[in-house]
């Protein structure tokens, strides 16, 4: 029996069968509603196992001339369990106190398989929380990320500010990772398996040791990756979270396995920041009428929906991927644009983030200390049209610089780079544009992005910062959106 209790051998249905061989019997192991846990079919006195099952009696022996029956009460788990042995010949002492010695480790394997049942449990109780948390946070909604983690993890979410991680690793691994990064980072830090890539554990972060203490987690591991965000705000942690995929990207080729996103010029910070900001409250201004929440709502959903595939945003979000089709094709509509047009995918990812960095603008704060109207009232501000906004010089020298970084290959990438955005990276359709294979246009846009230092052939920020290169050089052609579209007259009517 001691051979049976080993850790990799701990099995009730294993004990009843040794128990049956050792005294030469049938042996029944069943539940206190008379479901069958181990062993064999054996003709039971229901009035007596009733008895054994309440607790009015311990134990019970039975013989009605031609078997001979012990039934022994197991208190655990709850309401109870009956072992029942039957045999021919008479039970003598040694099998009596095999049978009653068998019960009592019977007993403690159920009540540890309770044990084990209930810790699984909560263990995935806590996983759905920790996930939820996050889904809170991805779409802006601190305020009620925070009341759910105060309760079991009290603390955690107090700063403003985090880092978001992703590790990646063999899917098979994700457990036992995840149960390391929460070790590592005893209880400073969100772990979540994440819900759209079977391979990654997500960590949000926001105590400054949580990095230093993932960081060895790839050492001598090989085939593991490890890619953190900035620092960011709590209601940026979307974007933090496609910083952090973004650099595990990265690290995929550094020897260390592991890359943290690097700070570079990204196109926004060359653009006139009143300029920006004006142009992005303007662009989404058909959504102020809408209650906040449904607001936040399709904002966050969107983001996430133009740096992701719409499948993996709406597992990030616990959502069906229908309700994330459905929230953006909301927003489309408000906006007046279609996002199937990359260039109108690139715009209204520029003015999200802006909005999300810098939060809801103001005309008013920047409009008091300009001219001022006839009735002495700050007078309102031109509109800030897109084709302005991305053509001032530094952002032209910026993209100028960036795509010049192509003319040295001899294989025109600019060109099919050029044709594959205004294609809305459709290869099959540049192509055609190009007189080329779609795998030949495939082969130069990926060419294209060792050179560009940008990932391009998913969708996300890197895409979009070459995007809007294109439409600040003239490459390609700033798309009708927001007030210019609706000031057509011959253009769509969006409610």
């Amino acid at each position: 029996m001691l051979d049976l209790l080993r850790p990799a051998g701990r099995d009730p249905r294993r004990v009843v069968a040794w128990l049956a061989r050792t005294v030469g019997a049938t042996v029944r192991l069943q539940d206190a509603h008379g479901g069958l846990l181990a062993g064999e079919e054996l003709p039971l006195d229901e009035a007596v196992v009733a008895d054994v099952v309440t607790g009015r009696i311990s134990a019970a022996a039975l013989d009605d001339g031609t078997r001979h029956v012990r039934l022994v009460g197991l208190r655990h788990p709850e309401p109870g369990a009956v072992l029942a042995v039957g045999r021919t010949a008479p039970f003598d002492r040694r099998a009596a106190e095999i049978v009653t010695h068998t019960a009592g480790v019977l007993e403690l394997l159920l009540r540890e398989a309770e044990l084990t049942a209930a810790g699984r449990q909560l263990r995935r109780a806590a996983a759905d929380l920790r996930l939820a948390i996050l889904q809170l946070l991805m779409v802006e909604d601190t305020v009620s990320a925070r009341r759910v983690a105060a309760g079991l993890w009290p603390g955690l979410l107090d700063a403003n500010s985090a880092r978001v991680y992703v590790i990646e690793g063999a899917p098979a691994d994700r457990d036992r990772i995840a149960d390391e990064c929460q070790e590592l980072t005893d209880g400073q830090a969100l772990v979540v398996r994440c819900p759209a890539m079977d391979g990654h554990v997500i960590v949000l972060g926001p105590a400054s040791v949580v990095g230093e203490r993932l960081g060895g987690l790839v050492d001598g591991r090989p085939g593991t990756y490890l890619g953190g965000s900035l620092r960011q705000s709590l209601a940026r942690t979307a974007s933090a979270y496609g910083q952090a995929v973004s650099a595990l990207a990265v690290a995929r080729f550094r020897p260390d396995r592991a890359a943290v996103y690097a700070e570079r010029t990204h196109p926004e910070r060359l653009l006139d920041p009143a300029a920006l900001r004006a142009w992005s409250a303007d662009l989404l201004r058909p959504l102020d009428s809408l209650p906040h929440h449904t607001r936040a709502e399709l904002l966050a959903t969107t983001r996430l929906g133009l740096e992701f595939t719409a499948v993996n945003a709406a597992k990030v979000l616990g959502v069906s991927r229908n309700t994330v089709r459905a929230r953006m094709d909301r927003v489309e509509t408000l906006l007046g644009t279609r996002f199937s047009d990359l260039a109108a995918r690139a715009a209204a990812h520029l003015a999200l983030n802006t909005e999300a960095a810098h939060g809801p603008y103001d005309p008013g704060a920047t409009a008091l200390d300009g001219p001022h109207g006839p009735s002495g009232a700050p007078a309102a501000p031109d509109p800030v049209r897109l084709d302005d906004l991305l053509g001032q010089g530094t952002l032209r020298a910026w993209a100028a610089n960036l795509l010049g970084c192509l003319d040295a290959d001899g294989r025109d990438l600019r060109g099919t780079l050029r044709a594959w955005i205004s294609a809305g990276a459709n290869a099959e359709r540049a192509a055609q544009e190009r007189g080329l294979h779609a795998q030949t246009v495939r082969e130069h846009v990926r060419a294209a992005e060792p050179v560009l230092e940008r990932h391009l052939l998913t969708a996300g920020t890197d895409l979009y910062e070459v995007v809007l290169a294109h439409l600040a050089t003239g490459a390609v052609a700033v798309p009708a959106l927001g007030r210019a579209n609706r000031e057509q007259p011959d253009s769509p009517v969006h409610g």
